[in-house]
């Protein structure tokens, strides 16, 4: 499995217990969404190698407490430690509107309803305090927040994101 047909899920964070289970942090919007996996790819060195999962728990703010078929003692377990976890792009279903997911619009041009084309959709930065999209206009770096009412349209044939930035904002940015 190659990096570019998967997303980032999270991260093998530390040891949960001595018998090979792992705290998983599931770096996405809706943790319950992923309750029910079978299969997970874990970055080890330049491969996405898969695991089969025997069991996972939610816990809290993310975390799940994982077995890995596999995995049965706490040597096994601590060299996944701080290793990148993915899965595969064909298991999302498909969104449309004004609904992404981050990694679905990387690399879209903005365009702002006031300026125009302001640059290229760097990252979305996922506070979950303050989301926030990170956009790149030549060298100079634009944040704007992820509200609600901020999103205009998803255009996935041009690979656009159509934006209306809070009054001002595009302004403090580019002078």
């Amino acid at each position: 499995m190659n990096k570019a047909d998967c997303f980032h899920l999270g991260y093998i964070a530390k040891l949960h217990g001595f018998k090979g289970e792992v705290s998983l942090f599931l770096d996405v919007t809706n943790p319950s969404d992923y309750a029910s996996l079978d299969t997970i790819f874990i970055d080890l060195g330049d491969n996405l190698t898969p695991f089969f999962i025997e069991s996972i728990k939610l816990k809290n703010k993310g975390f799940s407490a994982v077995k890995l078929e596999g995995v049965n003692d706490e040597l096994s377990a601590r060299k996944l430690l701080r290793k990148d976890v993915y899965l595969s792009i064909e298991i999302l279903p498909e969104l449309n509107g004004i609904n992404f997911y981050d990694h679905e619009v990387m690399g879209y041009k903005v365009v702002d309803e006031v300026h125009g084309d302001i640059g290229e959709l760097a990252l979305v930065i996922d506070l979950k305090v303050n989301p926030l999209l990170q956009i790149m206009c030549d060298e100079k770096e634009i944040l704007v927040p992820l509200i609600e009412g901020v999103v205009k349209r998803v255009d996935r044939k041009k690979k656009e994101l159509h934006i209306k930035a809070p009054d001002g904002l595009v302004e403090l940015y580019l002078g």
